[in-house]
This record gives C-alpha cells, structure tokens and sequence, in this order.
C-alpha cells in the first residue's frame, strides 16, 4: 500500500472533519436520520474529485461538503438536497453522466444534479452567454423541484465566501452576478441572511475601498451602538417581563453593503445615515394570544414607552411579503432623540425569515407548510415558466426580465370582486391588467382606480382597488413597453410586438423582391446592404420592417442603386454600413482620439492600465462617464474593442451577469494630464448672487475647466445642473466640499 505523504495526510484529515461537521449538523436537525445514503453520496463524490484541487490549493471534495452544509444548516434542507449537493459538480468535471447519478442513487437526486450542472450553447446562439443559459436551465427545473435553485445559492455563497483566489477579472464577473441575480433571488425566495451575505461579499470585491471604509467607521461605532441598544430596549424589557412574555431582544446592526446603497441613493455621508441600528423582539407564542394578537400586544407595549413614527408603520401579518416574510414594523423616537425601528415577530416568523418558506415547502422531507405560501411560490415559479416559454434572443434581455421578476418591494391591490393581489411597488395599470390575464392586459384602454378614471400608465398604490377597461379594438403598441415595469407584462407586450415586426419583415421582403423583380436583377446580399445604408438602418430585418410598415418606400432613389446608375451611391455605401456597426455617440476623453480595435490578444488575466498612453486605445462608457478615482471594469466586444464602465454602472451589471468572460479588471494609473467630462447636480435656496458664488467656487479651482451651467428657479428652491472637465475624482471631490460650503446650496451631487 503506497504511504501517504505529510500534506495527503493533512488533507484526509480536513476532509473528515468538514464531513463530520455536516452529519453532526444534519443529526441535530428535524429531518429523519438517513446517513447511510449521505455517506454514499460522500464517498462517491470524494473518489469522482480525487486527486483535484481548488485554486485555493484545498482538496476539491471540500467545496462540495461546505455546498452541502451551506442548504442543511442555513436553509433547513434534508437528505435529498444534501446528496445532491455532495454530487453537484460530479457530472460536470468527471466522467460520470446523469444517467449514472439516476442509477447508483435515484431519479429524484439525479433531476436535480442535472439542474445543477452548468450547459453551453442552446436557445441563444453559440456567442451567447454561458451563464444566462445555464440560467434558464437552472430555472426550468426548479419549476419542477425548489431545492435545484436552494442548492445552486447555496454554492454561490460558498464560491463568493472563497472568492478571493480568484483573478480579479472573475471576481468582478462572480460578484456582479451574484448582485444582480443571486441575492434578489435568494431574497425573493425569503433567504434573508443569504441574501445579505452574497451583498456584502460582491460589494467586498467590487468596491474593497467603500467596504472597508464602511466596516472600519461600523466598527468604531460598536460600542456605542451597545450602549444605544442596552439604554433603548431596557424599559421595554421590564414591561414584557411583567407581561409574562417570553421574548429574545436583538441588535440588527445594518449591513455595509446596505448603508452604502443608502449613501449612494441619497447622497449622504455614513454619519448622516440614522438607521444602522434596529431592534427585533422575537416572542414565543404562549397560551393567551395568538401569533398576530401578541405582536400587537407587545406593539402596545413598546409604543406606550417610546412615541412611534406616524408613517413608517408596517403590518405584514395578515398579508405577508410575496416571500412569505411576515412581522411588525415600527420606528420609535428614542430618548436620546434618534428614529429606531423595532421590528416584532413570532419565533416562527423569525425562521421563515432567516431560511425562507422554501424550506418548507411541499418538497421539504417531512415537513408542513401553509397553503398561503405554498400557493405564493407557485404563481411565482408560473410567472417565471411563461416568460421561459417565449425566451428572449438576447441574453441580456432575458436574465434582464428575469430580474424584473425578483422585487423585493411589494404593495396590495385589490380587485372589483375584493380579492387581494400582490404586486411589485411602482407598478402601473397595465401592469396589473396583464397579472389578472394576457387578454386584460392586451386589450386594456385604462382602468378605474378608486371609481376614478386612469390611463394605462397610472402607477398604483398599496390599497387600491383597481377595475381593469377594455376594447376589443385596443392593439399593443411599442410606446406600452414604457408603461409596464413587470417581467409579466414586458415579456407578453414583446412577444407581440416581435409577431408583428415578423409579420411587417415578411411582407417588406416580399415588397422588396417584387421590386428587384421588376428590374430583372436577384436580390443579392451586397446590394441590400446599400439599400441599408441608403435608408440608415443597420440590418436587413430592419429594412424589411421599414419598407413592410410602409416607413420607407421605394422609388427612383432605390432603382438607381440596384442599377448602379449612380456611382456616388456605390462609393458611399460601406462608410454608412461601418458607421452603423461602431455605434453612434461613443464619448472619449478630451484630447483622445476614438479607438480603433486593437489589434494585440488580450490577455484576460493581466488588469488594463489606464494611462496617458493607453487611453486611445478604449472607449469610455457613454452612460457612467468613469473618471480616474472610479473603481472601473473593461469588457471587450467580438472586434476586442474594450468599453471601460464604472463597476456600479447599471449596463456593467447585465454584462457581468450575462457576458462574464469578456469582463477584463483595469486601474488607472493617471497624472492629472487629461481632461475627463462630469456632470454636477445642485440644489438650493433660490438667493441674490447664489449663481455668482457657485461660478466663483468653480473658477478658483485650477484643475478644472467649466463647459456648461444651466440654472433653474421655482418657488424659491434653485436646480442647477454644471457640466465640467477634470482630472479626476479627487478634483471633483475637491469641488464638491467647496460648494457644500456655500449657505444655500443643500445638495451636491454627482449625476
């Protein structure tokens, strides 16, 4: 027998005990003890991976065990789940196939390993994203089986909690997935902790600077937070105690990733954030009252000590959040005069709001749950089937709608017959027509909310009680796309709007070899394209739809062409078409030429320098406008043109969820040469010579070029919009203080 060495030995070691832990777990736990099939589960899935290691150097088997523990201790999953987390990566990284998994163990486990593994290619084409469909996939099956999906966030938390042996350029494509599809998901699926942790651990990753700012100030901030929480919850305690409850007070201390959505929503510093402390009275429900009584009663309690909020009162009791969270939320002014909320639930209550109703759903082994969330999860995961029954062609687009599908803010609205609906905050009428039925939504003219008459457009408030109007001569139009704001809705409007431009592309390209018909020439490729160029449209199908919808007709302008009787038409033509392939309105710094595509292979693993000499090179992103001092990202297109995107911005989430490995890290590395644009917003009181000290705050700044002040007054309150050159952040951050200086300006910031 061949001796192990040190490090074998060291690794068997850690092996079984990270494996020990999980049964000890799964043994503590309520579901029934079937270890045997968790043993065979283990020790197949230890030989599959022998002899492979992370890139943490640690023994692979044990991503697999922490996956595992991961669904058994934080999400409350039995033997089944447990099983197939130990085998999730088997199929993809070994010889085994699902059949095999299906044989040795069972069809159950094996559907959802299939679920697990990750697929390339399919429904979007070979250029499109790994991720998105694999997404789809992951979907699609966990229509059939929740724990798939409970499974798949519990090895993105283990990957995002081992993220830091990863090159940067994947981390940034690992967290800004996570942040755009995992945590709404896992919050969606009431995964509460889960959630927080993956948004804490992506913006770690994405913003080290921020997250270890935001960490060092909660950590100065510790003892006094103790303190607040010991001197605030003290009365409260002592009239509970008398109650004869019995309760568990904790501190909820909010999470950096949470406090700087807050910063950056608002526009404030981290010391004018008032709500980082929380509290939450966890009862256990005694013999006196019921669950939705002894909140009210402990409610009672705390408000006759502490004044509460008028509008910041929450009652998700008798209608919970669509992710089946339930609790009583109010904000009580402290003796010390600060705003703290109190959130109230029962013991029950705190652990669907820890592990979510999923847990305990009707696939738990074992387990109960309420019809309520049951029925819940159902119309969710049938939401999400209709929209993967029509897919988009975009990858994008359609990790896009499923994304619109996870809100996380949800209102009440009640129908003519008094049923109640849950919907996403900010929907509008259309939006509510097409959730009662496609037909609704289709031909929807308006609705009567409250008895009063609105257009489609109208958003909706919890509440309110909303009778759907409509026309069978309504027809969906391109302008409805901006009414609607759920996956829903948006998906049913596109799927007709694409019949229709389908049906406009047939007949425009009939329309178009009848013309070339009668000129008795074929309608070759290379003079359609200077068709396309002739009329500025970027495709053929955009043509076809032009000339169907009757947007373009065909004349004497177009026959010259086809006839080459008009040589200018012909010289032209290739300027138009590469003009329409590089995009319109691509912004470079001042003084920087636009960028051709490089001709040198990128090195994916080597972060972009951005410099004086390399900037030409890139583009940068028209909508975020990076400066130096912005934590940025490059993502390379198929021509290897590189677009430099804040990490934040909105257009670099989709593509890091959606496109990953085109995602390059980059740093600046700039000497206050060039000469970036940005875009100020202020606001104000309106007084005399306020627009003079703004200009003279501006113009004793020596790194910056002012381009544009645009000013506005209404009722005494001023709105000024001020477009600059700088450097870089430090100027504007130099600015900024400045200006903040100013008596009248309240607000600075930066658009």
């Amino acid at each position: 027998m061949e001796e192990l060495t040190p490090r074998q030995i060291e690794d068997e070691r850690m092996v079984n005990e990270a494996y020990q832990h999980l049964v000890d777990t799964y043994m503590k736990s309520r579901h029934r003890g079937n270890v045997e099939l968790i043993n065979k589960a283990f020790n197949f899935a230890k030989q599959a991976h022998k002899g492979v290691r992370r890139l943490s150097g640690e023994p692979y088997i044990m991503h697999p065990i922490a996956v595992a523990q991961i669904a058994c201790e934080e999400i409350g999953l039995g033997s089944t789940s447990i099983c197939s987390a130990l085998l999730h990566d088997v199929v993809e990284d070994t010889d085994y196939t699902v059949e095999d998994i299906s044989n040795i163990f069972s069809p159950k486990i094996a559907q959802i390993v299939d679920g697990l593994t990750k697929i390339s290619g399919g429904i979007f084409g070979e250029k499109a994203s790994a991720q998105a469909e694999s997404f789809k996939k992951l979907l699609l099956t966990m229509s059939d089986d929740i724990r798939v999906i409970l499974i798949k966030i519990s090895d993105r938390l283990h990957n995002m909690r081992t993220l830091g042996s990863q090159m940067p350029n994947k981390q940034y494509k690992i967290a800004g997935e996570t942040l755009y599809i995992y945590a709404p998901l896992a919050n969606r699926l009431g995964l509460h902790k889960v959630k927080e942790e993956l948004e804490d651990l992506s913006f770690r990753y994405e913003h080290p600077e921020e997250y270890a700012e935001i960490a060092r100030n909660l950590a100065g901030m510790k003892d006094n937070l103790n303190a607040e929480f010991d001197e605030f919850t003290a009365p409260i305690r002592q009239k509970l105690d008398e109650s004869g409850i019995r309760y568990e007070i904790k501190a909820r201390i909010k999470a950096p990733y949470s406090i700087w959505c807050k910063m950056q929503n608002k526009h404030v510093t981290f010391e004018e954030v008032y709500d980082i402390l929380a509290v939450r009275i966890i009862f256990d429900v005694g013999k006196v009252h019921d669950e939705i009584t002894e909140c009210f009663h402990i409610y009672a309690v705390a408000s006759n000590i502490y004044k509460p909020h008028p509008e910041r009162f929450r009652d998700w009791l008798s209608h919970p959040k669509a992710n089946g969270y339930q609790a009583l939320h109010t904000t009580l002014m402290s003796k010390s005069g600060k705003w703290i909320e109190v959130q109230i639930r029962s013991r029950r209550m705190d652990e669907m709001a820890e592990q979510g109703f999923a847990a305990h759903w009707k696939y738990k082994e074992g387990g109960k749950t309420t019809k309520d969330s049951e029925n819940e999860l159902d119309k969710w995961l049938h939401t999400i089937k209709e929209i993967l029954d029509d897919p988009q062609p975009n990858a994008v687009d359609f990790l896009d709608a499923i994304k619109l599908n996870l809100y996380a803010s949800e209102i009440f609205v009640v129908t003519p017959k008094g049923e109640f609906k849950t919907m996403p905050a900010g929907c509008t009428a259309l939006d509510f027509a097409f959730n009662i039925h496609t037909f609704l939504g289709t031909h929807c003219i308006g609705a009567k909310v409250n008895h009063k008459l609105v257009p489609i457009s109208h958003v909706l408030n919890s509440g309110d009680q909303v009778e759907i109007l409509t026309s069978k001569t309504q027809k969906v139009t391109a302008d409805w796309m901006q009414y609607a704001t759920t996956a829903k809705a948006k998906s049913k409007i596109h799927a007709i709007l694409k019949r229709e431009m389908r049906e406009k592309q047939r007949k425009g390209e009939d329309m178009l070899n009848a013309f070339f018909a009668e000129m008795e020439k074929d309608p070759n490729s290379m003079v359609i394209d200077r068709l396309c160029a002739l009329h500025e449209v970027s495709t053929r199908e955009e043509l076809y739809a032009a000339i169907g919808s009757a947007r373009v007709v065909l004349g004497n302008q177009d026959r010259d062409l086809v006839l080459e009787k008009n040589p200018e038409n012909k010289k032209s033509w290739s300027r138009y078409l590469e003009f329409f392939k590089r995009g319109r309105g691509k912004q470079t710094p001042e003084g920087v030429e636009a960028p051709n595509a490089p001709s040198e292979k990128i090195d994916r693993k080597k972060p972009l320098c951005l410099n004086e000499e390399t900037m030409g090179k890139y583009i940068m992103c028209d909508c975020c406008h990076p400066i130096p001092g912005d934590d940025v990202l490059g993502y390379f297109d198929d021509d290897n043109r590189i677009t430099i995107h804040k990490r934040q911005c909105a257009i670099a989430a989709k593509l890091k969820s959606s496109y990953g490995n085109h995602i390059l890290a980059a740093n600046w590395d700039t000497h206050k040469q060039l000469y970036f644009p940005a875009t100020l917003h202020l606001e104000g009181i309106d007084h005399m010579g306020v627009l003079h000290q703004i200009t003279g705050v501006l113009s004793q700044q020596m790194n910056v070029n002012m381009r544009k002040v645009h000013i506005e007054t209404n009722d005494g309150i001023f709105t000024a919009e001020i477009q600059l050159e700088v450097h870089d952040v430090e100027d504007l951050q130099a600015i900024c203080l400045d200006l903040k200086k100013i008596p009248e300006v309240q607000v600075v910031n930066r658009f």
